[in-house]
């Protein structure tokens, strides 16, 4: 009788699984610099012409590390359209005026002619994008329409609480007015948005339709 007859465990068995490795963690530090050379290579070449190649050596990141954290550059293109409005609008640092026009107002951020010019080219090449990827519509939303209409509905929810505006206003609804009609002025109508176009936008639509009355003059 041999030794693996006599009971000694065979040398599989006697092996332990390995345990699972576990990845690296990805470093995302380079994020901001990688997505800023994304906006700045989308409003060069447009959508057509970007690549994520092109990207990498802009931001001179590895391509590698560019394909393992987005796998399309549809995707790239979302984050740094999102990375850019986030940077527009600060949630944590919400005016708080006294009254629902004024927080609206204090939230207009003066613009430069250029950056008013490049973000004009960076949202043709976004409007480019969605028409040939539409399943990325909904990210979209997310990233343009959403931080500003999350802002509106703090704002709206904080003038109903000191009795300002009516409990009963829509503002799930309302909260969308501002940055939809500016994203179809950009991506449809291919028009700068400016101070005058938001003040005339909550002064005419978005006060009446909260049951404020339109001032009249806007003290800037």
């Amino acid at each position: 009788m041999t030794q693996l007859d006599l009971g000694q465990p065979d040398l599989g068995e006697r092996t332990a699984e390995p345990s699972p490795k576990l990845g690296r963690k990805r470093d995302h530090t380079r994020d901001p610099e990688i997505l800023s050379a994304a906006l700045e290579v989308l409003a060069e070449t447009g959508y057509d012409g970007m690549t994520i190649d092109m990207v990498a050596a802009r931001a001179k990141a590895g391509k590698a590390t560019l394909y393992r954290r987005w796998a399309s550059k549809g995707e790239l293109v979302i984050d740094a359209v999102a990375c850019m409005k986030k940077g527009d609008l600060d949630d944590a640092k919400l005016p708080d005026t006294g009254t629902l026009r004024g927080d609206l107002i204090a939230m207009i951020r003066p613009h430069s002619i250029e950056d008013g010019e490049k973000k004009l080219q960076i949202m043709a090449g976004l409007m480019s994008m969605l028409s040939r990827a539409p399943e990325l519509a909904e990210a979209a939303n997310a990233a343009i329409v959403e931080p500003r209409a999350a802002a509106n509905r703090v704002l709206m929810r904080r003038a109903m609480d000191r009795g300002e505006i009516s409990a009963d206003s829509d503002v799930d609804t309302l909260s969308l007015i501002t940055p939809s009609m500016a994203a179809y002025r950009v991506l449809i109508l291919r028009k700068p948005v400016d101070r005058d176009f938001l003040v005339s936008l909550i002064d005419g639509v978005l006060l009446p339709a909260v049951g404020l009355a339109h001032p009249g003059t806007d003290h800037r």
